[in-house]
Parts: C-alpha cells; structure tokens; sequence
C-alpha cells in the first residue's frame, strides 16, 4: 500500500508521521493548540466539536459534511480535507455564518458556539439551511430562538464565491490506499480482504460513529483497523425495479436523499436514528456489524426481508435478514467476511411503517424500535406479516408467532385485541434506566395498534 500519511487541514499540508492513529481528531486539534473546536461529551451528542469534512457524492461533487471530530479517528484522515472554526474568518471578517450568530445573539457562554458554526456553515454552502442543520448541536444556555433566526438570516444570503466556495470547485483529487500505523485505508475491496487475511485480529471500520465513542473514551480496541470508507464500490446506491441495493459504506445522510420517498419505514427511522453529524458518517454495515439488540435500522431489514451481502476472498454470499443475528452482538457473518451491501426487496400493495420511543426525540438510544410490513389479499385478509422490533431481546427479533397468529385473519377489532395480548408475552426484555421490562412489553402492543390505527380504515 502506498504510505501518504498527510490530510489538508484549513488549506494547509500537515503530516500525521508521528500520529497515534487512534486518537479522536478533535484531540488531536487541541493538542496542537487549536482549541476552537470543543470537547463537550466526546460521545457524538452533544455536536460542540463539530467539523466539516469535505466528501465527495456518486456523481463526484464535493460537499461540506459535518462531523463530530470527537468520533473521528486521525488514522482515517490522509488524503482527506477538514475544515475547523479558525479558518472561517478572513481577518478580522468574519465569516457571514459567524455574522448571523452575532446579530441574532445566538450565543451565550459561548462554549458550543463553534459547533453551531460548523453546523451552520455545512449547511449554507450546501444551500440545506432549516432547523435540521443544527439537530445535532446542544445549546443549554442561549436557548434556539436566536439560533433558528440566524439560521433563517442565513437563507436570505447567497454564499458567495470565497475561498470555501472554490475548494468545493476544485478538481477532484481521488483518494488513495494510506497508513497511519497499525490503520490501513484501502480503496478496494480486495485490498481490505487481503489486509484482514495479514491482519486476522485487525477490526473493519466503516464511520467510526460506534467504534469511535471507544475510541474516545479510551477503552481497550482491537489492535489493528481496515478502513473501509473510501471504497467507492461500498458506497454505491443502486435501485432497480424489484430491488434497492445498499453499499455497505454509504452514509445514511446520503440515504436519506437518494432514496426519499422509495422506502417508507426508511424514511421514518432515520431522521429519529442519530443527528446530521452522526448520519452524515453513520453506515448500513456498521450498524450491522456491531449488531447491537436497539440498533434501529436492523428491525427495517427483518421487516422487508432484506438480504446481507458478505465477501471473503473465496467469494460471496448472501444472508437472509431473519438468519442474520445469532445472538448478543453474535452474527452469521465469519469473522474473515465483509458486509458489502443490503438489499432490499422492491414490494407493491404492502403497509410498511416504522416507530421508534426514546427519552429523547433525537439523537438517542431506543427504548424500543418496531417496524411493520402487512399485506392484505382482496378479502381483507392477512396475507403477509412481518412484526420486528429493537430493544426487546438480546438480537433484533420478529414476533414469528405472532405473524403466523395474523395470517388469513381480518384486522377487525378480535383480532387486533388478540394481537396485542400475543405481542405483549411474545418478548422477555430487560428493565434497565431506560424503562421496564413491563413498558416495553406493552409498547410492543401499543405501536402494533397505531401502525393498524394509521394505516387501514
């Protein structure tokens, strides 16, 4: 592999020789004395060290993508561009995202402040400017009126053709293969699987947005990594008449605009998933590989009978969704296989909905996730069901016995009592500080009676 252990950081070459590559970017940034980029929860939540990351879409544009540094490994940086709060100011000048905060009074102590800028600035050059551009940013001071005003200042103004604007209009510059010691970035496939073959204890790692919250908080890792963010083939989205072909290293944000509108249950986990920051580094396979029990994106896949595409270099195999998850953070994947895609199935005439409760509405871990899929023949009869849910057992489960309960049954009245009484002993979950094993039993029932409340007569 060739060894380009270099990134661009405010316009500038700076080696990362001497880096330890699993540092979080944003210590790594205070350590050298740029301190404008704050530590706040160095968990992904609270957005205070906020950057923008300069990423490239399918059709090569280049876009300002905000990130939490915190959860961002230096490893993963050579041949990447990142901007941080000091480069914004031409001077004494500020920088209009910086001018709106100022005139609204959108800040207040100030410490969160740089990462309401960052936010503010992806946003503006990215002409994506509502009160979503923050979601991932904590103010417990100033409060959000003066932010969303200034957010709203900000839509008034065209970004003009600074500096910041002919960086995005550069050529692009692809990336290469790059160590930074024990943290290999390849660009191909192959590449990765023959790195893991060298490497049988090295770990893959995708947007570091699970991994990195070890990383920071300096908890014991494996003791090497294969970064797979910049093979471009994992992170292609292809939809076709019967199918939607997810790869594996597409960030969820990038789902979120492509596949609007195709995917209804996608369209409703995902903005509650995580914050922009988290979504814009976020992937399909790394919430798969971690097979967390509350991960909210694996009961969609049970739900529409998806598929795990996985490699190794003596081949590839697909994984049904339902035979996927073993066990607690046990999956059917070898440990010397890739995830490299989801597929899902293209379905008509099907009801499909998505729910997540949480303490928080956003940027929070689930009490419990349920997503449904119902299909019903010309007799008004259950002819499809699938009833999965997050946050219930020790993996991802479906309510089997109770699909087959739904099955040539009318949704009437009897049967939506029966289904509840069936849903609410079908799990036995944990009571831990989030809830009890008693609500989330009962809310396995209750959100199978909005979904049918919703979404029949």
């Amino acid at each position: 592999m060739t060894n380009s252990p270099v990134f661009k950081l405010n316009f500038a070459d700076v080696a990362l020789d001497d880096a330890v590559p699993t540092e979080s970017l944003l210590r790594w940034l205070n350590r050298r004395g740029m301190s404008g980029t704050k530590e706040g929860c160095a968990d992904g939540d609270c957005g205070a060290c906020t950057v923008a990351l300069i990423e490239r879409d399918g059709d090569g544009r280049a876009h300002f993508r905000a990130c939490n540094s915190c959860l961002l490994p230096v490893g993963a940086l050579p041949g990447r561009e990142v901007i941080t709060v000091e480069a914004l100011a031409d001077g004494a000048a500020l920088h209009p995202v910086q001018t709106a905060l100022v005139d609204c009074s959108g800040s207040q102590c100030g410490y969160c402040t740089p990462g309401f800028v960052m936010s503010l600035f992806a946003g503006y050059y990215g002409s994506e400017l509502n009160d979503l551009t923050t979601e991932g940013n904590l103010c417990r001071c100033t409060g959000y009126r003066p932010i969303r005003e200034a957010t709203r200042q900000l839509t008034l103004i065209e970004p003009p053709r600074d500096r910041f604007h002919d960086l995005l209009a550069a050529p692009c510059v692809p990336l290469v293969s790059a160590s930074v010691g024990n943290f290999h970035n390849p660009v191909a496939i192959e590449d990765a699987l023959q790195l893991k073959q060298t490497h049988p204890d090295a770990s893959w790692i995708a947007g570091a947005t699970d991994l990195g919250v070890s990383l920071s908080h300096g908890q014991r890792v494996a003791p090497a990594f294969v970064a797979l963010d910049r093979i471009a083939s994992l992170r292609e989205i292809e939809v076709t008449a019967d199918h939607i072909r997810i790869g594996a290293c597409a960030p969820l944000s990038e789902l979120e605009e492509h596949l609007a509108g195709l995917v209804p249950a996608l369209d409703q986990m995902l903005p509650w998933f995580a914050a922009r920051q988290v979504r814009n580094r976020a992937t399909f396979g790394g919430n798969l590989g971690s097979a967390s029990p509350i991960g909210d994106l694996l009961p969609i896949l049970l739900a529409l009978d998806a598929c795990i595409e996985c490699r190794n270099l003596g081949g590839m195999r697909m994984i049904e969704a339902a035979d996927f998850f073993l066990d607690y953070r046990k999956t059917a994947r070898a440990e010397d296989e890739l995830i490299t895609a989801v597929v899902l199935p293209r379905r008509s005439g099907r009801m499909t909905a998505a729910y997540k409760v949480a303490k928080r509405q956003t940027d929070d871990i689930s009490i419990v996730a349920a997503v449904f899929a119902l299909e019903c023949d010309d007799d008004q009869r259950v002819c499809h069901a699938r009833l999965a849910y997050g946050g219930v057992a020790a993996i991802p489960m479906r309510a089997r016995e109770v699909e087959g309960f739904l099955l040539g049954r009318k949704l009437d009245t009897d049967t939506i009592e029966q289904t509840s009484q069936r849903l609410r002993a079908a799990f036995q979950p944990l009571s831990d500080h989030r809830a009890s094993a008693e609500y989330r039993s009962a809310l396995c029932a209750s959100l199978f009676e909005r979904f049918v409340a919703e979404h029949t007569p």
